[in-house]
């Protein structure tokens, strides 16, 4: 299999490696320019992952408080990339089009909702 890839010039390994890391670092600064939304849980982050692993009393707890973070910035890059996808294919209005981009958006409220509980939960017990 390895043999058949090299030959097709796809990259392997490290290349191959570095060459994902690349486009995964590619793809973050276009949705960082792109998306206000992306921006703003970005700077979000710059605040709530230090706070999270300050606030979180075991690893269970920093893990459950950054990771809720980053997921919701990660269903966010999704969100985006669905909505680039429906846009390339049709600029035209079509009922299957909006049902996509409302999935998106509705799968970016589940993981603010996420976030938030997750929060409320874990500083409920550091306060009471």
């Amino acid at each position: 299999m390895s043999e058949e890839l090299r030959e097709s010039g796809r990259p392997t390994g490290l290349n191959r490696l570095v060459l994902a890391t690349q486009n995964s670092f590619r793809g973050i600064a276009n949705c960082y320019r792109n998306e206000s939304a992306f921006r703003q849980e970005v700077w979000a982050a710059c605040v709530l992952v230090p706070a999270g692993v300050w606030l979180g009393q075991t690893g269970i707890e920093r893990l459950l408080l950054v990771g809720a973070v980053l997921l919701l910035m990660l269903v966010e890059m999704l969100n985006s990339a669905v909505e680039v996808l429906v846009d390339r294919i049709s600029t035209e209005r079509h009922p299957l089009s909006g049902y996509a981009k409302d999935l998106g958006s509705a799968a970016v409220f589940f993981a603010l909702l996420l976030l938030f509980s997750t929060w409320a939960l874990v500083l409920w017990d550091r306060l009471f």
